[in-house]
């Protein structure tokens, strides 16, 4: 269980994923000193994403935000930033904006994001470690990647999968 835990917690390491919050502190930030519409304008001009806004598995908004969100306070700076964003791009507020809403609301440390996040999916990852030993067979995602893929061979012909 410990290296299912570990192995899991090393993905949340790289900027996309456990850095999203971080990311998004800090264009909040850059929001709360140069305006809102400004910081997303200048993020999106340098070809960011936006973090905290839109997310690829759910483009029709993040369910984990819709249920959180309403019961949080907003911070003024942080509604300004999610109507910039919105107006910008119509992208919706995902996970890593709720979780800085309510990390901002409870005068939380700049670092709660994070561990609200690595927790949840911490339990998940028990979860999942927990089904896999009780089943003893592998556990197979439910998704078919159809993508253009370059052959393994690397000489960049592509193939659908």
């Amino acid at each position: 269980m410990a290296a299912c835990l570990m192995a899991g917690l090393s993905t949340l390491s790289g900027p996309k994923h456990g850095g999203a919050g971080a990311a998004l502190a800090a264009l909040a930030a850059e929001a709360g000193s140069s305006g809102a519409e400004a910081a997303v304008a200048r993020w999106l001009a340098a070809g960011h994403r936006l973090p905290g806004f839109g997310h690829p598995l759910y483009p029709h908004g993040d369910p984990r935000a819709a249920a959180l969100l309403p019961l949080v306070p907003i911070d003024p700076g942080l509604a300004e930033l999610r109507d910039a964003v919105a107006d910008a791009t119509a992208a919706l507020p995902n996970i890593d904006f709720a979780l800085l809403a309510i990390s901002v609301a409870m005068d939380l440390p700049p670092d709660t994001p994070f561990r609200l996040f690595a927790t949840a999916r911490g339990i998940g990852w028990a979860a999942h470690a927990i089904e896999q030993s009780a089943s003893g067979a592998l556990i197979r995602p439910r998704a078919r990647y159809v993508g253009l893929a370059t052959d393994a061979a690397g000489d960049g012909t592509r193939g659908r999968y």
